[in-house]
């Protein structure tokens, strides 16, 4: 006991260096008064610092219990709170406020995304603060620890800003809700219909098929076409000398018709609608006829209303105009206007001729 008082050297460890020594020189025979001695320094050292390991035991335990019953808690008031958002968002669907915002199905999409963004914020700020709080119950210096982290992480924000602008565009593009699978926006750099959001990247399809990546962190305005309610606007251009009354009868009736007709009357989200004049001309007039439609469905409702716009006008009469001048009626040909006019120099006693032709010499005068 004197000996490893003197050296320093803990009763545990001189007794398995004390073991090895013997093991790897030639075995000698261990008294008995020996065995007792290291037996009861063991248990000596044993004794002073066996307070101290539960101590320590009792405070990580302590620690991981107290982080996993916090993360549960916040977990479920996250995603009771995303419950309630779907359930406020099924009890407007279906309404006439419902139909100006975006479906129920997307916002139950969207509020899932943010539920499991928030979700991994706290799962990651609980369980972190957790693991530095066991690393000083196991008395681990956390200030060089800490310090790296910084430095590291100054160095990793200096690098990878642009990767940080994307992420947190992502975030608040999701959580304002500015667009969602299936829409059709303009990013600006690219349009199309969106196929995928990221929290970094967005994928739209474009009009020929292609499919462009864009970065969040690059999207400075974005034009959502899918959202609310689309504006078909069709004109029609006619005779000047065209009946106003009956050509607003007219388009009166094929808006009746079409308001009737499958599946029209649930892609018009108002009547159709004739603004009046836009434009008056000598020889044409223009009519703008406007009306709302469903998001997406304003190019499909603005042919129909042209095909149908087209034969009433045909039955009724009434002639469509507009684009290339339209050719001259025919006229019987004069046979003589391909003929050239007859020359002066025809008649010999016209005064051209008469000028033209040489003078005659003098008579000889008789002197």
């Amino acid at each position: 006991m004197v000996s490893h008082r003197k050296l320093e050297v803990p009763p545990v460890t001189a007794f398995w260096s004390s073991a090895l020594l013997d093991a790897d020189a030639s075995p000698a025979p261990v008294t008995l008064d020996e065995a007792a001695k290291r037996a009861e320094s063991a248990a000596g050292w044993v004794e002073e610092n066996w307070s101290t390991w539960l101590n320590t035991g009792l405070r990580i335990t302590l620690i991981l219990i107290v982080a996993l019953v916090l993360r549960m808690l916040v977990r479920r008031a996250l995603t009771k709170l995303i419950a309630r958002m779907n359930r406020s968002a099924q009890a407007v669907e279906g309404t006439a406020l419902g139909g100006l915002l975006v479906n129920a199905e997307r916002r139950r999409q969207r509020s899932e995304a943010i539920g499991s963004v928030l979700r991994s914020i706290a799962s990651f700020l609980i369980l972190g603060t957790a693991g530095l709080m066991i690393l000083g119950a196991f008395q681990i210096d956390l200030a060089p620890l800490l310090a790296s982290a910084g430095v590291a992480g100054v160095a990793i924000g200096f690098g990878a800003r642009n990767l940080v602008t994307d992420f947190l565009s992502g975030v608040f593009m999701i959580m304002e809700d500015q667009y969602g699978v299936g829409d059709s926006i303009d990013a600006g750099v690219a349009s199309g219909e969106v196929i995928e959001v990221g929290l970094r990247v967005t994928k739209l399809r474009g009009d020929n098929g292609e499919i462009w990546y864009v970065r969040n962190g690059e999207i400075k305005r974005i034009g959502n076409l899918s959202q609310g309610w689309a504006t078909a606007a069709v004109d029609v251009t006619v005779r000047s000398s065209e009946d106003l009354d009956h050509v607003k009868a007219v388009i009166g009736e094929v808006a009746d018709d079409l308001a009737k007709a499958e599946p029209w009357n649930e892609q018009l989200w108002g009547p159709l609608e004739t603004l009046g004049l836009t434009e008056v001309l000598l020889d044409s007039m223009t009519f703008r006829v406007s009306a709302k439609t469903m998001p997406g469905k304003a190019l499909g409702v603005e042919r129909e209303v042209r095909w149908r716009i087209k034969r009433a006008f045909d039955e009724a009469g009434i002639r469509i105009v507009g684009g290339l001048p339209q050719p001259a009626e025919e006229s019987v040909p004069d046979p003589t206007a391909g003929m050239a006019a007859p020359s002066a120099f025809s008649s010999a006693v016209s005064p051209q001729s008469m000028a033209a032709s040489p003078i005659p010499p003098p008579a000889n005068l008789s002197k």
